[in-house]
């Protein structure tokens, strides 16, 4: 019997990676870089690794798209940055930049 799998873009390499399930919540590592794939930061993403974080990956991801100049955008990222180290990995919380 196999075990369920999820697939995971790594925060870094941005390659897709299965993992199982059941060990997501256990520093599982990126086969390709060897870096953590949850560190507990929101992913810097950009147009190239919008669509495989968000299209091939099996984890819910929550954006913040903000730019340089908004306040706002400033003001939340503290908080967007607390929700990330308590949520993951049960979601990915990703930051898109729309400046760029």
């Amino acid at each position: 019997m196999t075990a369920n799998t999820s697939q995971v873009a790594c925060q870094h390499c941005h390659r897709v990676v299965r993992i199982p399930s059941d060990r997501l919540a256990d520093g599982p590592q990126c086969p390709a870089c060897h870096t953590t794939l949850f560190d507990g930061h929101p992913v810097e993403l950009t147009d190239a690794t919008f669509a495989r974080h968000v299209a091939e990956g099996d984890l819910p991801v929550v954006v913040d798209f903000w730019a340089p100049w908004c306040g706002p955008c400033r003001m939340m990222a503290p908080v967007f940055e607390e929700a990330a180290r308590r949520r993951e990995p049960a979601a990915r919380f990703a930051k898109l930049n729309t400046e760029e």
